[in-house]
């Protein structure tokens, strides 16, 4: 079985069902793209691991994690494996140092956990050639780079007033409000003070 690296192109709120996201996976080594819509848990999930957020308290996926690591398993990698009547599956697959194994979940929560061990993620060509969009030029390429930022909530009021007032803030007040954010689990507006802060160093 031949399989098929991909790599995260970005994350969105869905156009057709409220409440959740397209996760957008793109083949490494060519030009398809594999769209699967997941819920807004997992989508926060997989936008704080990319933004490099630390939650106050731990994710269910960090929870994961955790308890794997003081199980001795650690995860190899990620397969999306079948696609039945429109729905994903994937497997983790998984070690303890002598014996592999797999387990079966959502993409969403495969993707999520991938994300937090550093592993890659693959699938098969039957997925790829089911569901898989090949972008027919490099306007539609462009257009879907500038609307596939990673968001971790379906609702952002008024970003470029936000992002002005972030900019006449100092860096300590800057602090205090990344640790509020961060407190009351607010993790988009945390996200967009960290960008802010990181540009000032």
């Amino acid at each position: 079985m031949k399989k098929i690296q991909l790599e995260i192109l970005g994350l969105s709120s869905s156009q057709s069902q409220t409440g959740s996201f397209a996760l957008v996976l793109g083949e490494r080594d060519g030009n398809r793209r594999l769209p699967i819509i997941i819920g807004m848990f997992e989508a926060q999930s997989i936008a704080i691991q990319i933004e490099k957020i630390n939650p106050n308290r731990p994710l269910t996926h960090d929870l994961f994690k955790s308890f794997a690591e003081q199980m001795d398993v650690k995860v190899t990698e990620i397969l999306i494996s079948d696609l039945k009547e429109g729905v994903f599956y994937s497997k983790i697959m998984c070690t303890n140092g002598t014996t592999d194994f797999e387990l079966d979940a959502r993409p969403s929560d495969a993707i999520a956990i991938g994300l937090r061990f550093g592993v890659p993620i693959y699938t098969v060509e039957s997925v790829l050639s089911e569901a898989g969009i090949i972008l027919s030029d490099l306007e539609d390429e462009e257009e879907e780079s500038e609307e596939m930022a990673v968001k971790s909530s379906s609702t952002s009021s008024s970003t470029s007033t936000s992002k002005e007032s972030l900019s006449q803030t100092s860096v300590d007040e800057l602090n205090k409000m990344l640790n509020e954010a961060l407190e009351k689990e607010d993790y988009e507006r945390a996200a967009k003070i960290r960008d802010e802060l990181n540009k000032r160093n």
